[in-house]
Formats: structure tokens, C-alpha cells, sequence
């Protein structure tokens, strides 16, 4: 196991408990529970990034055990259907007192599992498989990505070339590992850095900032509107003394919040990694550093070492080669009996190479209307109103190819000013464009905006 040997390997790691500041060193963490490292089967970790479920991941990650990494908040329906599906062996959710099947586990002071009453294998699950990640675009039950402990090994260290991480780096999982960012994050930080934070706190509470005080955290990451929000509270305005680098991944960053970002970092000498990645590649393929954010918003940088990308000359699709890709789907139980590694990786974004050899994203493929017969592509429009609107969020959905639908969540936008933007940008007719001013996004537990569940809300209002 080359990621909890590395991990191991780093022995002044420690981790903390953010609500109690209990601290725990890794040598001890990691085999906490006694379990058989020959036992095998599937185990179930509904993630909330506490130090428990930490500990659960690391003590069976030592095992032959597959894990599957889920989020703690996914729809109670969506639970029961997963574990009707796989029949894990077992299942660790601190929210649930009891779960039909299977009887309550104490493994320690602090971890319950629940174990599923008179276990059979079912199936021989497929030794290649170590993690299972449910993709970011999921709604409903998820569709699961089969990982190895050498693919993810691989896109560590691809990482750790050019992330900055030092021994006395102390690092918060703000970011949930059950998203293939977050878990990246974990090891990427658990191979090098001192202090790994478990906490359940987001950006927007002002716990989170009290614990970045008590505990200097060196790092932050999130997906853009992670950072859209950070603009808005004014956080760029001013230094954060312990914070050394920044990160980010999940989409792109528009025109005017990168200067901005990039203004922040050359006055208070602080770096930023755009990043581009999925999670069918064990995180992050490409990046930029704080100099990158100069370039056009669409720029996600060169690959990560020993990547290699490639345009389709067909449809413009960029594909991704690197000895960290993944090894199928899993949407049944029996699909855990085979690993099959693609020799590329086809990313469902269009792109474009510019002279100076950064690659340039231009759209998704499923994310292009015809609106009457002209092609148009959504996350152009977005990127246009961003920057025309000082840095705002702004949702962009196709309504039946007859109209595009812009959300906004900022009371003072005026629609009409959106309106205008987009007629004189793309010569759109206003009669085309439907504009309405929403509570909030929603979001998707890895912290994107929900794109699936708006344009199912807005079928429904058609």
C-alpha cells in the first residue's frame, strides 16, 4: 500500500481534532483499531472529515479491504439503495444509531461500526480496486469510480513536484475527502506536511476562521465559487499571516477574480495553483501557478508530470494519458470483479492549445445549445457575464434550444444589465434570454454548484 507506507513514512505527522484539539500522531492513528490486515471485503465510510472517520480510512486502508468513500449527507433513500446494491461487510455513519442487517461495533473508544450480520462474500472483488469515489456531477445514487492504490499514488506524487508542501505545513480538510480534490488534498498533505486538521466547518462560519487563528493554517482549497464567496466577504483585502499557498479545482476561475486573486498573492507573497482534474484521474491533471492566473480564465496550465494531453481532431475533445487513470465504473455489486485501466482518459471538455503550449478549455460537450440553429456554449455566456459583472455568480441553462435561463443569487444585479450584456457580447435577441434572481445555489457535496438539479427545477417550471 504506497499511500499509508508514505504516510507512515512521515513520522512527526499529527492530527487534530478541531472542536477539541485532541491530537493524535500518525504512528498511532493508523492502526488504532486492530484490524486483520489480511481480512477483505467492502467497507462503507460515510465521511463527515472528522478525525474518526480519518481514522477509519487509514486503519483500513492498511487492510485488503476495498473502501468506499461516500458523503455522510447523501439522502438517507440514496444510502439504503447503495448498501442494498453492494452488501458491504461494513458500514461506518455516526449519524445512524442502527441499520437493519447489522449490529453495532465498538472498535475503540471513539469508532462504532456497524457489521453486517452473518457475512457472506458475495463476490471476489477485484484486488486493484483500494477506493471507491462517486463522481462530482452525481445526483441520486452515485455512479462509482474504482481506484488503485498505485493510481492514486502516482497523481500524489505527479502533485507533490510542484505543490509547495512543507514539514511544518498545518493543513484543514475544509475540503470533504469523499471529493476526489479533498481526498487528494489528504494525501498529498499526509506524505509531507505536520498537521492535518479534521474539521466539519466551511468558510462561511466564523468557527472556521477562529480555528484558522487558533491552529495557522498554511492552505486553503476549494472549487471557484469557494473563492467567488471569499471575494465577497472582502478576505483578499488583507493578509492572513500563517497562510503560505492556495489551491483550487472544480472549474474555472473567472477573468477578474484570478487579477484579483493574483493581486493578493504579490502583495502578501502568498502562491495559487489553478488546477484542472477529475475523478476518474485521481484528482489533478494540470495546473497553473499565482503567474498563470494572467492568462485567459479558460487556461488550465500544462499537464501534471508524466501526463500527457491530446485534442480529439474530430470533436475537440481533450484527452488525458497518465499512469494514475482509473479502472471503470461501478454501478452493481458485480462490477467490483473486474479493474480495467483505459490507456486514455476522454475528459468530456473541449479544449484548444495556445503557442505558448498551456492548454485552453473552450466548453463542455454536453453543455452546448443550438439556439435555433446557432451553436452556443454555456459556460462561454458564464464566463462572459462574470467578468462583465465584477466577478458574480452566474448559472447559465439551456431551455429546450428556445431560450437560455442565467440565474444570479445578488439582489443588486439588475436583469436588465444581464440582458444587455449577453445581446451585445453575442448578438442575442432579449427575447431569448430569461433571467431570475434565486435564494441560493445549491450545491453538490463536494461544494460545486448543482448543475444537474437546476435544470431539472427549471424543466419543471417550463
Amino acid at each position: 500500500m504506497k499511500i499509508l507506507e508514505n504516510v507512515i513514512a512521515n513520522r512527526n505527522l499529527l492530527f487534530t481534532d478541531a472542536s477539541t484539539g485532541k491530537t493524535i500522531p500518525v504512528g498511532v492513528l493508523y492502526r488504532s483499531l486492530g484490524l486483520n490486515p489480511v481480512e477483505k471485503g467492502l467497507i462503507f465510510l460515510y465521511n463527515d472529515n472528522q478525525l474518526s472517520s480519518i481514522e477509519v480510512l487509514l486503519n483500513f486502508y492498511g487492510t485488503a479491504h476495498t473502501i468506499a468513500v461516500l458523503g455522510q449527507k447523501l439522502h438517507p433513500e440514496f444510502k439504503a439503495r447503495l448498501e442494498e446494491e453492494y452488501h458491504p461487510k461494513y458500514i461506518f455513519d455516526p449519524s445512524r444509531g442502527e441499520i437493519s442487517g447489522y449490529t453495532v461495533k465498538s472498535f475503540s473508544d471513539s469508532v462504532d461500526i456497524h457489521t453486517r450480520k452473518d457475512y457472506k462474500s458475495e463476490i471476489t472483488i477485484h484486488p486493484e480496486i483500494k477506493i471507491l469515489l462517486s463522481t462530482s456531477g452525481t445526483t441520486g445514487i452515485p455512479k462509482l469510480v474504482k481506484l488503485s492504490d498505485e493510481s492514486l499514488y502516482q497523481n500524489a506524487v505527479s502533485i507533490l513536484q510542484y505543490m509547495p508542501v512543507l514539514e511544518s505545513d498545518v493543513v484543514p480538510l475544509n475540503v470533504p475527502i469523499n471529493f476526489v480534490y479533498g481526498f487528494s488534498i489528504f494525501t498529498t498533505n499526509c506524505m509531507r506536511a505536520g498537521r492535518i486538521v479534521c474539521t466539519d466547518k466551511d468558510i462561511m462560519q466564523k468557527a472556521f476562521w477562529d480555528e484558522m487563528e487558533e491552529f495557522g493554517y498554511s492552505t486553503l482549497g476549494g472549487v471557484p465559487y469557494l473563492y467567488e464567496n471569499l471575494n465577497r466577504i472582502g478576505f483578499f483585502r488583507k493578509d492572513s499571516p500563517s497562510l503560505r499557498y492556495m489551491t483550487h479545482t472544480g472549474g474555472v476561475i473567472n477573468g477578474e477574480l484570478r487579477k484579483i486573486i493574483f493581486s493578493y498573492c504579490h502583495e502578501f507573497e502568498k502562491q495559487f495553483f489553478a488546477q484542472y482534474g477529475q475523478t476518474e484521474a485521481g484528482g489533478r491533471m494540470a495546473y497553473l501557478t499565482t503567474d498563470g492566473l494572467l492568462e485567459a480564465e479558460t487556461s488550465i496550465g500544462t499537464p501534471v508530470q508524466g501526463g500527457d494531453f491530446k485534442i480529439d481532431p474530430e470533436t475537440d475533445e481533450l484527452l488525458f494519458s497518465h499512469n494514475s487513470i482509473y479502472g471503470g465504473y461501478a454501478n452493481t455489486l458485480q462490477d467490483l470483479t473486474t479493474y480495467e485501466q483505459p490507456s486514455v482518459l476522454r475528459t468530456g471538455d473541449t479544449a484548444q492549445k495556445g503557442s505558448n503550449g498551456i492548454y485552453y478549455i473552450t466548453g463542455r460537450i454536453k453543455r452546448i445549445m443550438k439556439l435555433f440553429g446557432i451553436r452556443l456554449n454555456l459556460d462561454e455566456v458564464e464566463f462572459i457575464l462574470k467578468n462583465e459583472m465584477e466577478g458574480n455568480t452566474f448559472v447559465c441553462l439551456n431551455s429546450n434550444d428556445k431560450k437560455i435561463i442565467v440565474l444570479y443569487d445578488n439582489p443588486d444585479i439588475n436583469p436588465q444589465t444581464v440582458t444587455e450584456a449577453i445581446k451585445n457580447k453575442l448578438r442575442i435577441n432579449p427575447q431569448y434570454i430569461r433571467t431570475e434572481l434565486i435564494e441560493s445555489f445549491p450545491l453538490s457535496q463536494n461544494g460545486k454548484i448543482n448543475y444537474p438539479l437546476l435544470q431539472n427545477l427549471q424543466h419543471e417550471n417550463i
